[in-house]
């Protein structure tokens, strides 16, 4: 079992016990049991700005330390392909837009050849029904009769055609814009994708890239993190990992601070364990004051496991074998098994076996 505490962290009573040469008694005192970590402080809501396109890093509009709001801009990226085809792509918007309007070119001539054709057709039906009445009272031939009806049918039907022709166009057009305007809402994403914006409030902790450094796709630009709110990430050792539990309270000590202790408590244990070091990640949140605003700072900490202020205890030298100890028992030395609460590097309790006047030997 790897029970550790770190110095001047835990008040851990290892003096009082009655003792000489030939043994000890077991004494009642405080004992906390607790479990040593190694970590690292994080911000919380911590995450990498990624690229989402390839480019050359042309603007940097913060560094390291600066804080940043919610969808910020941070960095702008250019390239000259995606630039070209968003400019073709908005010439193409714009043109279409242009050959549905009221002044549209294409519309114009399409209804001024109608306004022809109309005033033909009313010019053909006028004559056509002239000779009607004159063949009515045979003043004209049946052949010029005919030779008008067929020009009125001509007229009307080119009519039709023109307005059914007018009618296509419109509808053509109109899918040319909705084309032209899905093409160009796809290049305005590609070009947002070359202007990356922050996700969330916070702090600018680390930049990668540089002014004038081409930038890949996926490729990660900054770690932005919160800059009030920190959590400590601790790696407990396999063979203490069952005994941590959620809600427990946890004693950190940071090095940069000169050796300043914080509290905090276990938010979240993860199941997977770290094959490389043996051990499983544990997460603490802080409580009350934390050394906010750093990233990666290097702790130690103590988890507490149980706090006993009157725990019976007995030296750990003296135990045998795990669950045994020598006692005397009148003129006799013998061995009993006890059984084992929480302990120390110093200390164990004893749950039952001995009394605070058993008479405990150094073992044989």
């Amino acid at each position: 079992m790897k029970l550790n505490y770190i110095s001047g962290l835990i008040a851990l009573a290892i003096l009082g016990c009655k003792s000489d040469e030939e043994g000890t008694t077991p004494t009642y005192k405080e004992l906390t049991e607790a479990v040593y970590a190694s970590g690292n402080v994080y911000p919380q809501n911590e995450y990498r700005l990624f690229a989402e396109a390839d480019g050359v890093l042309t603007r940097q509009l913060v560094n390291e330390g600066d804080s940043v709001g919610n969808n910020q801009l941070l960095f702008v990226l250019e390239s000259a392909s995606t630039d070209a085809r968003s400019q073709a792509a908005a010439n193409i918007y714009r043109q279409s837009e242009a050959n549905l309007t009221q002044s549209s070119p294409v519309l114009n001539e399409l209804e001024t050849q109608i306004r022809t054709t109309r005033t033909r057709v009313e010019n053909d039906s006028i004559n056509y029904v002239r000779q009607q009445g004159l063949y009515e009272k045979n003043a004209t031939s049946k052949a010029e009769l005919e030779r008008a009806e067929l020009a009125y049918r001509t007229s009307r039907n080119e009519l039709a055609a023109r307005q059914q022709a007018l009618q296509r166009t419109r509808n053509q057009l109109y899918v040319e814009l909705q084309n032209a305007r899905s093409q160009y809402q796809v290049t305005s994403v590609d070009a947002n994708n070359y202007r990356l914006r922050s996700y969330g409030s916070g702090k600018v902790y680390e930049v990668y890239k540089k002014p004038g450094e081409l930038v890949r796709r996926t490729e990660a630009v900054a770690l932005i993190g919160s800059s009030n709110h920190a959590y400590v990430q601790m790696a407990v050792d396999e063979s203490d990992f069952t005994k941590v539990k959620v809600g427990q309270e946890v004693l950190i000590k940071v090095d940069a601070f000169d050796q300043k202790v914080y509290k905090a408590r276990v938010s979240k244990i993860y199941p997977k364990l770290n094959r490389v070091d043996q051990s499983f990640r544990v997460d603490a949140e802080f409580e009350g004051e934390a050394p906010e605003g750093y990233y990666g700072l290097t702790v130690e900490a103590n988890i507490i496991i149980s706090q006993n202020n009157r725990a019976l205890t007995l030296p750990k030298t003296y135990v045998v074998g795990g669950d045994s100890v020598w006692i005397q028992e009148g003129s006799e030395k013998k061995k009993i098994k006890i059984s084992k609460g929480a302990e120390n590097l110093d200390l164990v309790e004893v749950k039952s076996g001995l009394t605070e006047n058993t008479v405990v030997l150094k073992p044989m």
